[in-house]
């Protein structure tokens, strides 16, 4: 490389990391110049730009967001030195396989140090965060928020961020209130996560700028919690890292990416679902954290399913939809949804691929596990009115809620509806409830 050259870097993401990370470790840098960001994982997100206001003056014209599957072109075509991956929810054969893409392809390749990515905060912090999507980490979040509640405190949360949308709008997002989530035409995704919290009185920020969005939600509060995504590490630097396990895909906590750098880097590690696993398999999970964090807290929490009418699900015919991200890019077949129509006697649960159109048509394509639920796909208009044409198109006598939001908001469902709660409960000693007592107590 000539002296003075800037080092040409596409970052690998799927929104939202990838633009925290270019942030604090490309924006004002002049050593680099950024070429592109890809984007993977989610539909519709690709042959975007992120816009010149965000990028800085070093790009006037902003940073194109392509295609991964573009990547080796994209390399040759601007000369590529480094790629760096940015996103979570992967397996290390996935690393693997994304690195020898990128090496064969004449770049180098790196993961960045989950150390170098942490904003500081002046309030104390609380990290929720986990091995895979789908462990639990939300409904641990809430937990951690109610105990926070109890004693007297008042926690703002902090999302990792979704930015899906118009990514100008997207810098600093506060959140209090389903008119909130309208105002900022949050995607399915954005209110699995929100509307939970907000049901709870909390205040709920999220944004492409943790700088700004931090500084914004250490006005409000006296106890930051972030609540991570996917299983991505913090973005804020905790006092307190709590990483959820899921002892139904043991094993994962070794070889989920970046997941198992939540294990190594946890305080408390949390066994959710021993309600729903094995003993044996909440062994495995307890042995394999061992393995790689000596001094962690272990505790253990069960899972508890809930429906809201009970007499629409036992003896019928029923439609399930989940949580989109749990049962795509998660990995899971199927998530509380299923549970409870299991738990509560449905007689049938409908295969829903036969009534698919349109985009989810295409997901059930890309995610060949999936076969008898419904993820909640609406990153865009297309696709939440695919949804509700499924959803009208099924034979069934109910439909049943696995995701956290009342989707009647927001589409027209035209049967019955079940609505499926899920929280976790302390099952171990310690329990949550004496980990939060300490960090109190360290304040």
């Amino acid at each position: 490389m000539k002296p003075g050259r800037r080092i040409k870097v596409i970052i690998m993401g799927a929104g939202g990391r990838d633009f925290h990370n270019f942030n604090l470790l490309f924006k004002d840098d002049d050593r680099y110049d950024v070429k592109a960001f890809t984007v993977s994982q989610l539909p519709g997100l690709g042959e975007r730009t992120y816009p010149a206001k965000l990028s800085g003056s070093r790009y006037p014209n902003g940073i194109p967001i392509l295609l991964e599957e573009k990547l080796p072109e994209l390399i040759q075509r601007y000369a590529v030195d480094e790629v760096m991956l940015a996103y979570s929810d992967l397996t290390f054969d996935d690393v693997m396989e994304k690195s020898h893409t990128v090496l064969k392809s004449g770049a180098s390749f790196r993961c960045s140090d989950p150390w170098r990515t942490m904003v500081n905060s002046k309030k104390p912090v609380i990290a929720v965060c986990a091995v895979r999507t789908g462990a639990g980490k939300s409904t641990v979040t809430r937990k951690v928020c109610d105990l926070l509640l109890e004693d007297g405190h008042k926690p703002v949360v902090i999302r990792h961020p979704m930015p899906y949308g118009d990514l100008e709008r997207q810098v600093r997002q506060r959140f209090a209130s389903y008119e909130d989530l309208d105002a900022y035409e949050c995607t399915f995704e954005e209110r699995e996560e929100y509307e939970p919290l907000i049901d709870k009185g909390l205040v709920v920020y999220a944004g492409i700028d943790t700088k700004r969005v931090l500084k914004e939600a250490e006005k409000e509060g006296d106890i930051i919690v972030f609540d991570g995504g996917n299983n991505d590490t913090p973005l804020i630097r905790p006092n307190l890292l709590i990483t959820i396990t899921d002892p139904l895909r043991h094993g994962q906590e070794l070889t989920a990416y970046p997941g198992f750098l939540n294990v190594f880097m946890a305080t408390v590690i949390v066994i959710n679902k021993v309600n729903a696993a094995r003993p044996e398999d909440v062994e495995r999970v307890r042995g394999n954290v061992r393995t790689m964090n000596e001094w962690a807290t272990i505790v253990e929490t069960a899972s508890e399913v809930t429906v809201d009418d009970p007499d629409l699900v036992r003896g019928k015919k029923v439609l399930v939809i989940e949580d989109g991200p749990t049962v795509t890019h998660g990995g899971l077949p199927y998530a509380a949804g299923m549970v409870a129509a299991n738990k509560f006697g449905a007689r049938t649960v409908i295969d829903p691929r036969r009534y698919a159109v349109g985009e989810l048509k295409a997901v059930y394509r890309a995610y060949r596990h999936l076969a008898d639920v419904v993820p909640t796909l609406g990153y865009n208009e297309r696709q939440v009115k695919d949804l509700e044409e499924t959803i009208r198109a099924a034979r069934c006598d109910a439909v049943v809620l696995g995701t956290p939001i009342d989707l009647r908001r927001v589409i027209k469902i035209d049967k019955p509806v079940v609505r499926v709660g899920y929280e976790v409960k302390d099952v171990s000693s310690p329990g949550l409830r004496e980990v939060i007592k300490d960090f109190e107590s360290s304040l």
